[in-house]
């Protein structure tokens, strides 16, 4: 794969402070800069910014994906396989509703991969995912 480059994110919230426990505490984000309206973090060295905006905030969308009803406004990261299992077992240590549980989809098929999603405590949908095979990230 080439070099990846970070890429930044920013997404609305309902509260600041609910932000800062789940990115902060739970996936464990390093905070960088805020102010009384928005506060960056570091999701595995991309920045992704939490903006007070309750009226924005949550999923309303689905799509069908390999028999799942996929959040269409979703964002992650993909993990090597030992993290992403990893983050999985503290998810569920932590109690975590999952939308679509840990699981493997595409079996057997191109693109073969590890999935989960999951709702942060402002109602943003996340997948994080992992493929044994990552030259297959992109296979057809």
């Amino acid at each position: 794969m080439q070099n990846i480059r970070p890429f930044h994110l920013a997404f609305p919230v309902t509260s600041l402070a609910k932000a800062r426990s789940f990115y902060g505490d739970l996936l464990q984000c390093p905070e960088g800069r805020s102010s009384e309206h928005w506060v960056d973090f570091d999701l595995y060295g991309h920045q992704i910014v939490a903006h007070l905006a309750p009226e924005e905030a949550g999923h309303r969308s689905t799509s069908q994906v390999d028999g799942d009803a996929v959040p269409v406004r979703h964002f992650g990261v993909v993990l090597p396989m030992p993290e992403w299992q990893a983050l999985a077992e503290r998810l569920r240590a932590a109690g975590t509703q999952f939308v679509i549980e840990p699981h493997v989809r595409f079996q057997g098929e191109v693109g073969e991969q590890a999935t989960m999603f999951f709702l942060d405590p402002c109602g943003n949908a996340l997948e994080f995912k992992a493929f044994n095979d990552l030259s297959q990230l992109f296979a057809k």
